[in-house]
């Protein structure tokens, strides 16, 4: 347990820095959005934790991340779709492919680019939909303005996907020996 808590914490650590330091704002109008790397290590948490550490690794270094870094009236949308992320990887990963058990190299690859696309995918449909609810409704905004919004957050959410996909699946690639090795690979 200690350990899990140990590795959750680091995949954390990583969220909350693909955000607030690895990150381009784009401002719309009084609003902004972000091309980051949050979601990147969002996804390699689950791909290496499972769906529930994986995801509250990612909810809450990105939700710190939003409180610290300008998008603090985002941070509560953040924490459920984050956690959400997680849990989509986590399942199709561990839960549906078995991912830790998995010794073929080629399936490993697939399995992780799979995994990682179901939680993007996600992410890329819930995140302005959630958005556009969460300004028209919490804020109200004017439902054209919001709309906008939604449309611009679907632009940078899917350049961000594709990156977290690749990115996400290509450190998995690379530590998956290291960590079986060294011991520190979880069985989940």
């Amino acid at each position: 347990m200690a350990k899990k808590l140990a590795q959750a914490g680091l995949m954390a650590a990583l969220c909350f820095i693909g955000f607030a330091l690895f990150k381009i704002d784009i401002p719309v109008g009084a609003d902004k959005t972000a091309f980051h790397l949050g979601n990147v290590f969002c996804v390699l948490a689950a791909l290496l934790l499972g769906g529930l550490w994986g995801g509250l690794s990612g909810a809450i270094g990105m939700t710190i991340a939003d409180l610290v870094s300008g998008y603090a009236t985002s941070a509560p949308k953040t924490f459920v779709l984050k956690l959400c992320i997680g849990l989509i990887v986590g399942l199709v990963a561990h839960k549906i492919f078995h991912l830790s058990e998995e010794t073929d190299k080629k399936k490993i690859a697939m399995i992780a680019f799979l995994s990682s696309a179901a939680g993007m995918i996600f992410n890329v449909i819930a995140d302005p939909l959630v958005g556009y609810v969460y300004k028209k409704y919490l804020f109200h905004v004017d439902q054209e303005l919001a709309a906008a919004l939604a449309k611009m957050s679907a632009l940078t959410t899917l350049v961000n996907a594709i990156i977290a996909i690749i990115c996400a699946s290509i450190f998995y690639l690379a530590l998956r020996p290291a960590l079986k090795k060294a011991g520190l690979l979880s069985k989940v």
